[in-house]
């Protein structure tokens, strides 16, 4: 993979020149291909970063309270502000001119509050969403898994979008 020649993915070459000074957002359920897919866009840049969303939570040493399919006032404390820093730290490195690629779990009804948090313009939005099997067998493959109390169908349901993006570009949304 190089920069000259653009990204590759399942042999498909692709120009994200377009993409530079952006803020694009990567998300989808645990095991979709976040990492993978963020850090190579990230590194197609002259001045690309990649914002890992999670490292936020990895911080916390004490007194975390894990996200549950139920998930506690503090559970979603935490997770809001995971967020709010995850966008601060895109927002900081856009202002100073890199692209920044975000990615994290982001699903449901907190999409659209995750996504407001940016301010920066363009913004980009990816959702990630392999089939459950493809997830499913993903999961099983790596060291940690996410999904201690948490079903993969569940993640799969939550990361799906209630309907295509006002573009047309099914996963792609541009503001």
């Amino acid at each position: 993979m190089s920069r000259e020649h653009g990204l590759t993915i399942n042999g498909m070459a692709s120009d994200f020149s377009q993409l530079e000074g952006s803020i694009v957002l990567v998300t989808g359920p645990m095991a979709a291909g976040k990492s993978t897919i963020a850090k190579a866009l990230a590194a197609t840049f002259p001045k690309g970063v990649h914002v890992e969303g999670d490292v936020f939570r990895r911080f916390i040493v004490t007194g975390h309270s894990e996200m549950t399919p139920e998930p506690s006032e503090d559970a979603m404390e935490h997770l809001r502000l995971r967020y709010r820093l995850t966008a601060e730290v895109a927002e900081q490195y856009a202002s100073a001119g890199y692209t920044a690629v975000v990615e994290d779990v982001v699903a449901g009804s907190l999409l659209g509050e995750f996504v407001g948090l940016f301010t920066h313009r363009p913004l980009h939005l990816v959702v990630l969403l392999p089939d459950e099997k493809a997830i499913a067998r993903r999961g099983a493959d790596r060291r940690e898994h996410g999904y201690d109390s948490l079903t993969v169908s569940g993640l799969y349901r939550g990361s799906s979008p209630r309907k295509p993006s006002a573009s047309g570009c099914g996963w792609t949304h541009r503001r």
